[in-house]
């Protein structure tokens, strides 16, 4: 017997409060999950029927079964919390319908702002981001304009690890609209022990007008954010990556003209790139499929905090272990790296073992949509994905790869200055 352990978020009526369902479901199988046909999607008769306190509830299902002890722990412990949030009754905490932020807290506009985390960021900001990088990319790259607001803005970029891709990007991207760019490494700043975070915030913000921070703790970027003076930029972090997430953005409105409307499907380690894509889908109402080895799901305060995000906006989360349920009917399939940087080959080689069975090949890809691309962060090993999807005419690998540069440089820009586009805005809701 095989139990299915899943989380089910759908989108909430205007007129329907937000409750919380404990299911338990199982499945038998005499054959490993894998080959098991997905299972029908339960309709909205069907789960208004199944209780007796509402004729329209919409919520999510916790379902025993295939997820590591430690994240079903953890998951069950946040259930009163979750029930508050999804279920409020004396709150004083309002959400607005938009970017779910606190209404007694003023909106603040994106100049100045830290970047870092899509949680921070309203449905309409995130889709003036991605509208800008699809600005300058058209007017830079494809109309040959000079275009440099930034000339005199400098920026600090400091990475506890070298990271080629935020590197490039920053660099270039500044360079590129009129500004200069400094990298230091750990080992520049002397953060090896002889300075500390706090006072290299204070010390880069005294001398650049943007900090890009790569760190191996989310906690560091909070650091930073609270000494500094100026934006602060998340470059990546164990915990998040929502620039690698807009490139996505920027890349699937470009292949399919919409954003809402399209099924995502992440195949891999739930890791900060999945963090990060589980608020951006929250966000901007995408559904979203998860699959990742037992004991490698997503954070599980991210996911409760992505849930909470959905109940206004519509997204769907489906998370699980089983990469043809994650992959069924989907139109965009990423994967990334199962491999941390720095690890040492015995971690490798447990990892690949932990993961086998979650390389993405054309077997695996006759459950998707009839029309699927495929995305990966970069760097790729060949088991993780076969080289003919990711080298094939279905592969948008180094097209979001480039996008990434343009985000980048649409999100300094904001934080620098009020930038409105000269282009037409892209379309972001299917219909």
């Amino acid at each position: 017997m095989n139990f299915l352990h899943r989380v089910l978020l759908k989108a909430p009526s205007a007129s329907c409060s937000h409750k919380l369902l404990l299911r338990t479901s199982a499945r038998a199988s005499s054959k490993s999950s894998q080959n098991d046909p997905p299972p029908a999607r339960e309709s909205q008769s069907d789960s208004a029927s199944s209780s007796t306190s509402s004729s329209n509830i919409d919520a999510f299902s916790i379902m025993r079964g295939k997820f590591s002890p430690d994240f079903a722990k953890k998951a069950m412990l946040k259930k009163e919390s979750l029930t508050s949030i999804l279920r409020p009754k004396t709150s004083k905490i309002e959400l607005t319908p938009d970017s779910g932020e606190e209404k007694t807290k003023p909106k603040r506009f994106l100049v100045g702002r830290d970047f870092l985390s899509l949680k921070h960021f309203g449905k309409d900001e995130i889709h003036q981001f991605l509208w800008t990088a699809k600005d300058l990319k058209t007017r830079i790259k494809d109309n040959g304009e000079v275009l440099q607001p930034l000339t005199g803005k400098t920026a600090a970029l400091v990475f506890e690890k070298d990271d080629t891709a935020s590197r490039l990007n920053a660099e270039l991207g500044l360079a590129r609209l009129g500004g200069q760019a400094a990298y230091f490494n750990a080992s520049d700043l002397h953060l090896d022990g002889k300075e500390n975070w706090k006072d290299s915030a204070r010390l880069l913000a005294g001398a650049a007008d943007l900090i890009i921070v790569g760190a191996g703790k989310q906690e560091v970027l909070e650091e930073v954010a609270n000494e500094s003076t100026v934006p602060v930029v998340t470059g990546m972090s164990d915990l998040l990556q929502p620039l690698q997430v807009l490139a996505y953005f920027v890349t699937l409105q470009e292949y399919f003209g919409y954003l809402r409307g399209l099924k995502i499907a992440w195949i891999g380690d739930g890791n900060s790139v999945l963090n990060s894509l589980l608020y951006g889908c929250a966000r901007l109402g995408i559904d979203l499929n998860t699959a990742t080895p037992v004991g490698y799901e997503p954070d599980t305060d991210v996911m409760l905090d992505a849930m909470k995000i959905s109940g206004q906006t519509g997204a769907s989360f489906l998370i699980g272990n089983d990469p043809l349920q994650a992959v069924y009917r989907a139109d965009a399939i990423i994967a990334d790296s199962w491999t941390k940087p720095g690890a040492d080959d015995e971690n490798i080689k447990k990892r690949i073992k932990d993961f086998a069975g979650f390389g993405v090949n054309r077997k695996m890809m006759k459950e998707a949509g009839g029309e699927w691309v495929f995305l990966h962060s970069l760097p790729r090993r060949p088991h993780e994905v076969t080289d003919d999807i990711y080298y094939g005419q279905e592969s948008l690998v180094w097209r979001a790869a480039e996008n990434r540069l343009w985000i980048t440089m649409a999100v300094m820009l904001h934080l620098f200055q009020p930038y409105s586009p000269t282009t037409p805005k892209p379309k972001y809701v299917r219909g």
